[in-house]
């Protein structure tokens, strides 16, 4: 299996209502670095798995909406709460669109299976990761 591997990172604010989160159930910020890999069995026919340049971008897109904005005050998580998982699922389903739409080029159909990773700090960090179905 052939993988890459792009970053980039997001600033956002919110909370989490519930005992479990302690003192995180008030508002604090917290910057995310965001990694997302592609997998693929075989390369393209120039050797690659994605172009690198493209993924970059379209992780970029998929970012902004959610950069210095506070995720309590978002729709998309309007009944649940902004956790490091559910916001990693989030980004996954909307990197999955952009692939289908080409955002990422003809090449990224052919991709199998994604993983997107939110690190929270140098010890802690959370992912979602699934098969694609393109």
């Amino acid at each position: 299996m052939f993988a890459l591997e792009v970053r980039d990172h997001i600033m956002i604010a919110h909370s989490l209502p519930g005992e479990a989160f302690g003192p995180a159930q008030g508002v604090h910020g917290a910057t995310f670095v965001v990694d997302v890999t592609f997998f693929r069995a075989e390369l393209t026919e120039n050797d690659i798995v994605v172009d690198i340049g493209l993924a970059a971008e379209a992780l970029k897109r998929v970012l902004a909406p959610l950069n210095y904005k506070n995720l309590d005050e978002l729709d998309v998580f309007n009944g649940r709460r902004s956790t490091t998982e559910v916001l990693a699922h989030h980004i996954f389903s909307v990197l999955k669109g952009e692939i289908a739409a080409g955002g990422l080029g003809e090449d990224a159909r052919d991709i199998t299976r994604m993983r997107v990773t939110l690190n929270e700090s140098h010890v802690a960090r959370a992912w979602y990761e699934a098969d694609l179905d393109l």
